[in-house]
């Protein structure tokens, strides 16, 4: 391993949010990093996702998922600030969570979490009746997943080979190979990174003792433009991203380029298969309804077939909500790391992982206390 280290070399399958976030980490590190990715450019996976939160996580009793997710925002934000334009790529707004049905409740300690009772100014802005329970989050806000992947990428030490499948990998010596469907070696290094997604369990399955039970979560989001709003449905839109049920972003550009309102995601596990889907839009329509009842009714002529546009991707996602990170098993696959199962978070949970990793490979203090690391860590599935 020491040995490895000192090369300072690696290879990153996927060139997605997890996989750019490992490969950033890596090179300000010093390290030369190759991405692979299957794709002709970026954002053809989940990372294509047009507009999505970085929110933390809430419970009341402070939970490990709550304290990993209020790490990583705080990550993605920084990394944000650092790489991406401020109203462009990013913005930091805040973000209102309508507390439906009371899922979400603050822990009785709150001095360091950032996250409060919203205001009766807040949840009127939000267009919402007074005593609506909600919470307000100040360290949150939307982000344009592809400009991310993209800065990230830009790295000086990272290479990207785009139009590379990975059909196979393989350990040869102290080295690990990548092999397209043919049988040729795409690349090797002392140290591999899979960051694929769901795509990686097909890559992992073959190898001995690999036991991540890794599975595909297909989501849709609905969207159009703002130009097509009325001046009475513009005035119930909110000045700040509002989640609770699915989450609602207007302001930020579209793929296409003029700004745009969102509404979503779906959240459908086990399946594989990503077309943009009619009844989804319905059901994102409805989602708005629940989540900001006013602004629903008012945008009801915004889900035609003229109107609404649609993305849909598929993430990767493990039975617990954390993600696999990290060294897969240090005895039988030395070398060979995993960062991916970031679910429907992988905007406030990639930049945390990726750094995660990078710290792991490097030798080097851990980003985060070691009582949440280990709850992340890839080897928590090794079989014994």
């Amino acid at each position: 391993m020491s040995s490895a280290c000192e090369t300072r070399q690696a290879l990153v399958i996927g060139a997605g949010l997890s996989g750019s976030a490992v490969a950033h980490s890596l090179a300000v590190r010093g390290w030369s990093v190759t991405v692979l990715d299957q794709a002709a450019g970026v954002g053809a996976g989940a990372s294509g996702l047009p507009a999505g939160l970085a929110a933390p996580h809430v419970s009341p009793d402070n939970n490990v998922l709550s304290r990993i997710t209020r790490a990583g925002v705080q990550a993605t934000l920084q990394r944000a600030q650092a790489l991406l334009r401020s109203g462009t790529d990013w913005a930091l707004t805040g973000v209102l969570e309508h507390n439906l049905a009371g899922k979400r409740r603050l822990p009785s300690d709150t001095s360091d979490h950032r996250s409060a009772p919203a205001s009766a100014a807040q949840i009127a802005a939000a267009g919402l009746p007074q005593g609506t329970p909600a919470l307000w989050h100040e360290q949150a806000g939307w982000i344009r997943p592809q400009q991310l992947v993209a800065a990230q990428l830009r790295t000086p030490g990272v290479q990207v080979g785009w139009s590379q499948a990975v059909h196979t990998i393989e350990r040869r010596d102290q080295t690990w190979a990548v092999l397209n469907a043919q049988g040729d070696t795409l690349a090797q290094a002392p140290w591999l990174v899979v960051a694929s997604a769901f795509d990686s369990l097909v890559l992992l399955q073959p190898l001995p003792g690999f036991t991540v039970p890794l599975g595909p979560l297909r989501g849709q989001v609905s969207f159009g433009h703002m130009t097509n709003l009325t001046d009475a449905q513009r005035r119930w839109l909110p000045p700040f991203p509002v989640n609770g049920h699915g989450s609602f972003i207007s302001g930020v550009p579209t793929p296409e380029g003029p700004l745009g309102w969102f509404i979503g995601a779906t959240f459908e596990r086990d399946c594989s298969l990503s077309p943009v889907r009619l009844e989804d839009h319905h059901a994102n329509r409805l989602r708005l309804n629940t989540l900001l009842p006013a602004l629903g009714e008012a945008m009801a002529n915004q889900f035609g077939p003229e109107q609404v546009y649609g993305w849909a991707g598929l993430r990767c996602t493990l039975p617990n909500r954390l993600p696999a990170v990290g060294p897969i098993d240090r005895l039988r696959l030395p070398g060979l790391c995993l960062s991916t199962g970031m679910g429907a978070r992988g905007i406030s949970l990639a930049v945390l992982c990726g750094e995660l990793t990078a710290a792991w490979m490097n030798q080097e203090a851990l980003p985060l206390p070691e009582d949440l690391a280990k709850h992340l860590s890839a080897e928590r599935f090794a079989a014994t």
